[in-house]
């Protein structure tokens, strides 16, 4: 059962840019070897800190508007979003200590 929950152009601002709390959004493509890396990780950690933040995905190849708004050059790439404000980004496959870290400083 996954926690994370795929957002596309289309629902990007209902899905994160309207929800009270912490989101982070994945950016990432089915192509992208490092974006498979970190997907088991994100799963974890959106089961761990269920009810305190949402893990949303977005794929860049389906969803170029929303990847170019916020200028999204190299995958992954996350973005923290605070009350649906930007708070924070991770580029790269990034060690799991480094995540949760974000993950524990955001959602505090």
């Amino acid at each position: 059962m996954s926690n994370t929950i795929a957002v596309t152009d289309a629902d990007f601002e209902e899905q994160v840019e309207k929800h009270d709390g912490l989101a982070v959004v994945d950016f990432w493509a089915t192509w992208c070897g490092p974006c498979r890396m970190i997907a088991p990780i994100l799963e974890q950690l959106s089961v761990e800190y269920e009810g305190k933040v949402k893990v949303t995905k977005l794929d860049v190849d389906s969803n170029t508007r929303t990847a170019t708004r916020f200028n999204v050059r190299s995958i992954p790439t996350l973005l923290f979003f605070k009350d649906g404000k930007l708070v924070d980004q991770v580029v790269g496959a990034v060690p799991r200590a480094q995540l949760d870290a974000k993950f524990k400083q955001h959602s505090a």
